[in-house]
């Protein structure tokens, strides 16, 4: 017996295929996992008139959005580094709790809520980079998220690995054992130029070509990053990146803050996708990203969120606004970045940095139902004339009504719908106060080394 069909019934839907189509009056049509067929309302009556009729009035919707980059269990530490630069937070703050607190136990609550806050703001598929990634899919899978596991690798030892070779085994072990998980992938995640050495590196390269899988690493994220590679390496990061074999159409440069026209001709040459992370970038003191320069160059950019700790919401629409904000004022092109624009960053620029454009990103018929029902009837988000330009512009997450990924129901008028993360969310969350009191005592020098 086939499966059932739903027909959601909104006032749009705006499928990002073609770029700039807005479907009014149509139903989309879903079967199982995937999309059916997007039709007119009324073609759609006479062709299924038994489907379930899931009706929307007032609503947009669009393909779930793809957060890029982002480190989901810093959701713990969320606040913990504010107003320091980069290297002040990386040594002062985050490096030193990591390394008292990591545990699966400390991945696993902090990616829970990481998960619950990106499923309320329309997020249905995320890009982590951190330790125990075990942990991150074991919260994503609680809560049906589709997520892009990062294979980390670093120089230094942690409590998940002692360097680099084990970093790379068991990660891979673990790609082995969830390979037929449909809604998980990986991607090769060596941390930074800076902390990563060449050996190591040339092995991501290698494996990422054997396993056709993604490199996902922190690129050109501040001015003294690059000062410091050419000192020791007499090369610029991406320049030692590309000796070493990892600059591809499969590499997601996450930041790119500061790239000289040799350095962004490079990327567009070899095909490099862009991790765009604005508030981070911001808050943090790293720069403001030369977007009007990656555009021009028609390099692949997609948005993060990077992690709360350095953000600090997984905001990916806040994300949207203010890059484009930012790409308008500094090139002084209100043109630049269109609303439609925008939302193709968000979702198949995204999918595709990852290598999942055939399955999610846009509303097709055969791919993943991975959508996002945003309600427009609020009386701020009032008129509507551009739907899209709505949504960027004037609502944000707080219009996330409705969410499904690979056709299941995740969220329903605002609230989490899965058996698991109901009874996941209360447990994590009454752990949060015990998260807090170690944090506190270890930033207040009380607790025993």
């Amino acid at each position: 017996m086939s499966e059932p069909i739903i027909l959601i019934q909104p006032d749009w839907i705006v499928p990002v295929e073609p770029q700039g189509s807005v479907l009014r009056e149509h139903d989309l049509a879903i079967q199982g996992e995937r999309i059916l067929e997007l039709l007119p309302r009324a073609v759609a009556a006479e062709r299924h008139p038994q489907a379930e009729r899931v009706t929307l009035p007032g609503h947009l919707v669009t393909p779930g959005l793809v957060n890029a980059h982002t480190h989901a269990s810093m959701t713990l530490l969320r606040g913990v580094g504010d107003d320091l630069p980069l290297q002040r937070w990386l040594e002062e703050r985050i490096w030193p709790l990591e390394g008292r607190l990591m545990s699966p136990g400390f991945v696993f609550d902090g990616a829970v809520l990481a998960c619950e806050e990106m499923l309320r703001g329309g997020i249905t598929c995320f890009n982590d980079m951190y330790f125990f990634p075990e942990a991150v899919a074991d919260a994503a899978r609680a809560l049906g998220m589709r997520v892009s596991l990062g294979i980390i690798v670093v120089d230094f030892p942690s409590a998940y690995a002692s360097g680099p070779s084990d970093y790379l085994r068991k990660g891979l072990e673990l790609r082995d054992r969830l390979g037929d998980e449909a809604l998980t992938s990986f991607c090769l995640a060596p941390h930074a130029p800076y902390s990563v050495s060449d050996d190591a590196l040339r092995q991501v390269g290698i494996l990422a070509s054997e396993l056709g899988l993604p490199i996902h690493i922190h690129l050109h994220e501040t001015a003294g990053e690059i000062t410091d590679s050419v000192a020791r390496y007499g090369v610029r990061p991406i320049e030692r990146l590309d000796a070493l074999g990892l600059v591809g159409p499969d590499t997601i440069a996450v930041h790119a803050v500061h790239l000289s026209t040799g350095d962004l001709d490079r990327m567009a040459r070899r095909g490099v996708s862009v991790a765009h992370c604005p508030h981070s970038n911001l808050k943090l003191g790293s720069g403001v990203a030369p977007a009007a320069e990656w555009l021009e160059r028609g390099i692949n950019v997609a948005f993060g969120t990077d992690g709360s700790a350095s953000n600090n919401r997984l905001d990916l629409l806040a994300e949207a606004r203010t890059g484009a904000l930012l790409a308008k004022g500094v090139s002084g092109r209100a043109e630049l970045w269109s609303a439609h624009e925008l939302l193709h960053a968000l979702t198949l620029a995204g999918a595709r940095a990852l290598g999942l454009d055939d399955r999610i990103g846009s509303l097709l018929p055969g791919k993943c139902a991975d959508l996002v029902a945003f309600d427009l009837r609020r009386h701020e988000f009032q008129p509507v004339f551009d739907p899209v330009s709505q949504l960027i512009h004037a609502a944000g997450r707080e219009a996330v009504a409705e969410v499904w990924i690979a056709g299941k129901r995740v969220v329903q008028t605002r609230q989490l719908c899965e058996t698991a993360a109901q009874a996941i969310i209360p447990e994590v969350v009454s752990r949060t106060g015990m998260w807090q009191n170690r944090i506190s005592d270890i930033l207040s020098g009380n607790a025993a080394l």
